[in-house]
């Protein structure tokens, strides 16, 4: 999995908005080292998506347009980004030399379920984490999401997954 620049800076945008009530285009920008122009490209996907809104005045700004604790970490992952597997798209992707264009049989690709498999697994486990999450438990993370992923993985009898990669 590859976090891109954009799924980057925009997260980190996000997190200054909820450790903040508001935030200006150059209080961000300078906060994250980056300019007001990509700040503010950042803004306008982050605003059309709904999750943030612009205040007008004199103390205006952004701000989140919903608590910290309802956005979920993989939504905001494929707003500013892709999805890690694209289901419409794998076969033409992945051409081959055979008749239907495909390297594999279309109807019993094992290579294409694990792909879903995994993206709706990745999707279900960032969300799992909001950006409340990431602003109040920066350096206890990963035993936060050890217990709400114990729950959620081993309530799922489809697969066996291993928590150790949280270690």
């Amino acid at each position: 999995m590859k976090i891109s620049a954009q799924e980057e800076y925009g997260l980190r945008c996000l997190i200054r908005l909820a450790q903040a009530e508001t935030a200006t285009l150059p209080e961000i920008a300078a906060a994250e080292g980056l300019s007001v122009s990509y700040v503010a490209k950042l803004m306008g996907v982050l605003r059309e998506a709904g999750l943030i809104e612009s205040v007008r005045g004199r103390f205006g700004g952004y701000r989140l347009a919903k608590s910290a604790d309802e956005v979920g970490l993989g939504a905001v992952l494929l707003i500013l980004g892709e999805p890690l597997y694209d289901d419409a798209n794998y076969c033409d992707r992945h051409a081959g030399v055979s008749l239907d264009g495909c390297v594999h049989n279309r109807a019993a690709c094992s290579l294409k379920s694990l792909w879903q498999t995994l993206e709706t697994w990745m999707r279900r486990t960032l969300d799992q984490i909001s950006l409340a999450d990431l602003v109040q438990n920066q350096g206890n993370l990963i035993e936060l999401l050890r217990g709400r992923l114990a729950s959620a993985v081993f309530a799922e009898p489809t697969g066996v997954i291993s928590l150790n990669v949280l270690r």
